[in-house]
């Protein structure tokens, strides 16, 4: 049944300013800002005065600079870093302080992630090196965006860094996971020789000269997802170029950024390299056309035969190219799938970079049960203590420990180093780098009303049937997978083995005994909700769970969620992003209102879904 209760709440009150709490989250600017003289101690030394004033608001603001190249502790055990240019400098500048009688997060903490929500960011300040603002290049001119090739600069900058990173060419180990007739029909054979660990940033001692020996840095694709007829607004190129200043130029190449495009129509891209061109072309801004990486069906139909018609809808097949994209670009260790309609307000290597070390932090034991659930602070305590230890006390002597016993599947993830999760003090895990990390929680679908639960294929023997595998989703498919969950993938589609898209990842980590983690990041609400309801409404399982009966994610029940700033129904996102590119929306923002109150500000968070910016560019 749908949930008629919260939804005609929601529509009762949608208006209402009346209710408490209701609409705090926007209308926030550069001159309702608090606390502008705090320390912001993680963001030490990563604030520097910034060069030039702003005429709109009498607010001093900052340079921010997260990287770490010119650190002491950093220098020793890295490579160094050659700094490339683009067409800009590409310094975003930030204002100290949060604005008043902004509310707490609903789900997720800045400081479990190590961010801070003591930093404002406005959009003249935060978009204008991409072109937000008349930008002029280091000759002095305006800069002609389309003339600026991205795919060139990222080339160049790749090439000039290549001695930091490992070029592993090497074809995809786990395609030693073969049909072995001695066993029962579909069952694997791992062989141990392929057992593949994920780089580690870390350093060795060469015993024979007594000095430390600097390990190759890793390398991050990120995929952002396009499609043949998408009219690309100049908000969606000033998105792109920001992504690859600061992800690939300012790092030397540790990510790559690629506008990965879905051929739709029947045009043959594989005939020759003018056919693939000329697609290039016409479907994507002169700028970026040196970025752009196609695919279509029929390539995934030829990759993968096994696989069923319905298996290989884009719907339900949002991995399968990716997973075909890390087998022909073996130099990278991690992608990331990025939603094309998802804005971060924040900066993207500092954003990034704290999911994944926040990833890598984590221990495995009670892992998974965390994972299955929203972190909502004010309802499970402090995350390292209070949360560990309640999902300890539920889940006692019954939590996922190493990959489930499955007949039709021979894992190939690390075993655990003790036979019990009680017998492990939070250890095993921790430094080991993250197959996956997501945005949501990475749910169990079964028992749900989630209408994806059963999209599975393939995954049967002589005594096993589809619908005894364990499976795991996650809403909205933005995550970053390493190679190894990406591989193995690949072979487990290889065979006919194939779940939908939102489960596939998750799913494949699980039964193969990978790390996965659901890292918190803030995510508001646009009412008042307390602890104990958003953990009723959001976490309804038998357990506390966001999964299995009474999950939100069921039909009719995600009209929950249309208050959230991520969601791929909610309501917030855009309205909040319009506030903050000048516009008008529901009786907020736009010029006469800024004239009265100010220029929007809002504290780092990822919105979704961002479907459409105005094209009329502000000042």
């Amino acid at each position: 049944m749908p949930d008629i209760t919260v939804a005609c709440r929601y529509a009762l009150t949608r208006w209402d300013g009346r209710a408490p709490g209701f609409g705090t989250i926007y209308g926030s600017t550069v001159e309702t800002l608090v606390n502008k003289e705090a320390g912001i101690p993680e963001y030490q030394n990563r604030l520097l005065t910034a060069k030039e004033e702003v005429e709109f608001v009498n607010s001093q603001p900052y340079t921010l600079d997260p990287y770490p190249y010119d650190d002491s502790a950093w220098q020793p055990q890295h490579a160094s870093r050659v700094p490339c240019d683009g067409p800009t400098e590409g310094d975003i500048r930030v204002f100290i302080g949060h604005p008043r009688d902004y509310p707490g997060t609903g789900f997720g903490s800045y400081d479990v992630l190590g961010l801070t929500k003591s930093l404002c960011f406005e959009r003249e300040t935060r978009m204008g090196p991409y072109g937000f603002s008349a930008v002029a290049g280091k000759n002095g001119k305006k800069v002609d965006w389309d003339k600026v090739n991205w795919g060139e600069l990222q080339h160049q900058c790749r090439e000039q860094n290549r001695a930091r990173f490992h070029r592993d060419n090497k074809p995809n180990r786990f395609l030693g996971l073969v049909e072995d007739e001695s066993e029962e029909p579909g069952s694997l054979r791992a062989r141990s020789a392929h057992r593949e660990e994920l780089p580690q940033m870390a350093t060795t001692m060469d015993e024979s000269t007594n000095e430390t020996v600097k390990m190759k840095e890793s390398r991050t694709a990120l995929l952002l997802r396009t499609y043949t007829g998408k009219q690309y607004n100049e908000n969606d190129k000033q998105m792109i170029r920001s992504l690859v200043t600061e992800l690939s130029l300012r790092t030397g190449g540790e990510y790559e950024v690629s506008l990965f495009l879905h051929v739709k129509d029947d045009t043959d891209i594989w005939a020759s390299e003018e056919a693939y061109r000329q697609v290039v072309e016409k479907y994507i801004p002169p700028e970026f056309w040196n970025m752009t990486v196609l695919w279509n069906t029929e390539k995934v139909k030829r990759t993968y035969p096994k696989l069923t018609p319905k298996a290989l809808l884009v719907h339900n097949g949002q991995f399968s190219p990716i997973q075909i994209f890390m087998q022909e670009h073996r130099e990278f260790d991690y992608v990331w799938n990025w939603e094309m309609d998802s804005r971060l307000i924040g900066h993207h290597y500092d954003f990034l970079t704290k999911l994944a070390n926040f990833s890598r932090k984590q221990p495995r034991k009670g892992l998974w049960e965390r994972n299955e659930r929203y972190y909502i602070p004010s309802f499970h305590g402090d995350y390292e203590t209070d949360f560990r230890t309640t999902i300890e006390h539920i889940y006692a002597g019954n939590s996922v420990w190493g990959a489930p016993d499955i007949p039709a599947v021979k894992p190939v993830g690390p075993k655990p180093p003790v036979p019990r999760p009680e017998d492990d003090d939070y250890k095993w895990g921790v430094g080991e780098e993250a197959d996956l990390i997501t945005l949501a929680p990475i749910f169990n679908p079964i028992n749900s009303n989630w209408v994806l639960r059963n999209q599975v294929w393939g995954y049967r023997s002589r005594d096993f049937a589809w619908g005894d595998l364990p499976r795991r989703a996650t809403i909205i498919t933005q995550l970053r997978a390493s190679r190894r969950l990406l591989d193995i993938m690949h072979v487990e589609n290889l065979r006919g083995n194939h779940l939908a898209s939102e489960m596939v990842a998750q799913t494949v980590a699980l039964i193969h005994g990978l790390k996965a983690v659901y890292a918190p990041m803030p995510v508001y609400f646009d009412r008042a909700w307390d602890g104990a309801q958003l953990a009723k409404w959001f976490n309804g399982g038998p357990k506390g769970e966001s999964g299995s009966f009474g999950s939100a994610m069921g039909w009719g029940q995600e009209g929950r969620f249309q208050g959230s700033t991520w969601y791929f129904r909610a309501i917030p996102p855009q309205k909040l992003y319009n506030n903050w590119m000048g516009y008008e929306d529901a009786g907020i923002g736009g010029v006469e209102w800024e004239k009265e109150h100010g220029r929007a500000c809002l504290p780092m968070m990822m919105l979704h879904p961002v479907k459409e910016v105005k094209e009329t560019e502000q000042g």
